[in-house]
């Protein structure tokens, strides 16, 4: 389980969070979604230790990760794989050394151990035989699936994806979908992604969770986010261009008319 509880960070004068509180549970596919710049890649940063609170705390399994020591937090990082948005793959070195490059900082790992993982992580996302292919003969949506190669080859009890079909085209993206949805179900990890594109939140999540002004508004399952009344929730995932401005005044209009009060403004 990942819990973030009552997460404050800031950067300067840009406060980025502000309260944080969101429960990922074991077994789980937790999307995040949220504008751009809101805060979604900061929050899942906190997990693996790349970035400290300011106040509250984030735990895997119970462990608070900004009090583990060096040794702890490194054998936390080896539960946890993380997909960067644009695959991070090194130009020079081969599709294999790319997949194997977390096997071989563990030790105790022989080099045809290495070599069993690697096949199968390349197999299990459709790019079996590219071992030796370099990263500029692939295509953007196939170096994107070589990063997620390279996560799960490490046998992770988590995934982080960060914007995961950033970039893509349609059928390229839903490929990626799909492939995130057969790894949940081959290798049983807990998942959390962080995305803007709705159809794929909807193909891939258990939950979803939306992120704004530092805090979450709305989380719950598919169907209740389809169906959500939250004015700044429904402009978001209908992707009105009429800003968040309007549905946040909606927002208050409707509080003011629950707590009885009117003329309730922005």
């Amino acid at each position: 389980m990942i819990e973030f509880r009552d997460l404050y960070k800031a950067f300067g004068a840009n406060r980025v969070l502000e309260g944080f509180t969101l429960e990922v549970r074991d077994g789980e596919t937790m999307v995040i979604i949220g504008y751009s710049g809101t805060g979604k890649s900061v929050a899942i940063k906190h997990v693996v230790g790349l970035l400290e609170p300011d106040a509250g705390q984030v735990a895997v399994d119970g462990q608070v990760v900004a009090e583990l020591s060096r040794a702890a937090l490194t054998g936390l990082r080896a539960t946890i794989g993380f997909v960067f948005q644009f695959a991070a793959l090194f130009d020079s070195m081969t599709i294999f050394d790319n997949v194997a490059l977390g096997l071989r900082r563990r030790p105790g790992i022989s080099e045809g151990d290495i070599a069993s993982r690697v096949a199968e992580a390349l197999a299990l996302v459709d790019l079996a035989g590219t071992e030796r292919l370099m990263p500029a003969e692939l295509s953007g949506g196939m170096r994107k699936r070589v990063g997620l190669a390279r996560a799960i080859a490490l046998k992770p009890r988590y995934l982080l994806y960060d914007e995961p079909t950033t970039g893509l085209d349609p059928v390229t993206s839903a490929v990626i979908d799909q492939l995130i949805v057969r790894t949940r179900e081959a290798l049983g990890v807990t998942s959390v992604v962080i995305t803007h594109d709705m159809r794929s939140a909807y193909t891939v999540g258990d939950r979803i969770a939306m992120l704004y002004r530092g805090r979450i508004r709305q989380v719950g399952t598919v169907a209740e986010i389809r169906a959500t009344a939250d004015p700044v929730v429904r402009q978001f995932i209908e992707g009105r261009p009429d800003g968040g401005r309007a549905a946040e005044r909606a927002s208050l209009s409707q509080t003011g008319q629950e707590l009885g009060l009117e003329g309730v403004d922005a």
